[in-house]
């Protein structure tokens, strides 16, 4: 069923299916991690229905580019620009990620965002029944290694990819970080709550960049009881 929803305290609706899956706080919290510049240019990865360009939007002048390979996510993605009138600050592609290259020059862009799939595809994999989750969910169509290749490509020298994923996938991400010339930069760990386990990460990476690897602050996401710190609401109302 589609829905219509505040994007949270950002003043935007965001259109959604909630027989497919809505955008979550891995979109926001990598938004709030990036810095980012008015002149940018900036391309969105796996954009789903468009929140990351959306939250990019309200910060950066240039158009956006924004890619999401499934057309039925894209349409909402598209519902979504239009709702808002972003249809001048953001272009919402319908195609293969893999197939940019063709699209774009090289070192075309300032910034990488992506939220991609986070689990790895193989004969043991319990794919969700909905094929559009599980190609949101699962490695089907573009992989971890596919999204860091391309980045080399259209990247500027200097520019960055920033990535929100799982901590299990963090020396995966750091080794094809370097396999292709992309050298981790900052690097934060998200807590469920207190003593607990993270569970996500976001990391950037610049191209051609030095060795010098900064851990940020950890962000931890609920209180005890189970209510968003403060910290937390605060991105939400886009503080």
């Amino acid at each position: 069923m589609k829905v219509i929803n505040d994007l949270l305290g950002f003043n935007m609706k965001i259109v959604q299916d909630t027989d497919f899956f809505n955008f979550s706080l891995d979109s926001v919290l990598l938004y709030n991690f990036l810095n980012l510049k008015p002149n940018m240019k900036v391309i969105d990865i796996c954009s789903g229905n468009c929140p990351i360009p959306m939250l990019i939007s309200t910060k950066v002048n240039n158009k956006i580019y924004a890619v999401e390979i499934q057309k039925e996510v894209y349409e909402l993605g598209k519902e979504s620009i239009e709702i808002n009138n972003l249809q001048d600050k953001i272009e919402l592609l319908n195609m293969d990620a893999k197939e940019l290259g063709k699209r774009f020059e090289t070192d075309t862009f300032d910034l990488i965002t992506c939220n991609p799939p986070y689990f790895k595809i193989n004969e043991e994999t319990k794919k969700n029944d909905n094929k559009i989750k599980s190609i949101a969910r699962h490695e089907i169509e573009i992989t971890l290694e596919d999204i860091i290749k391309l980045s080399r490509k259209l990247l500027k020298n200097n520019g960055s990819l920033v990535l929100v994923h799982r901590p299990e996938r963090l020396s995966e991400i750091i080794v094809l970080m370097e396999k292709y010339n992309i050298s981790p930069k900052r690097i934060q760990f998200i807590y469920p709550k207190e003593k607990t386990e993270s569970n996500m990460i976001i990391i950037e990476g610049t191209k051609n960049g030095n060795n010098a690897l900064k851990v940020l602050e950890p962000l931890i996401i609920h209180e005890e009881n189970g209510d968003y710190r403060k910290e937390i609401e605060n991105i939400f109302k886009g503080c």
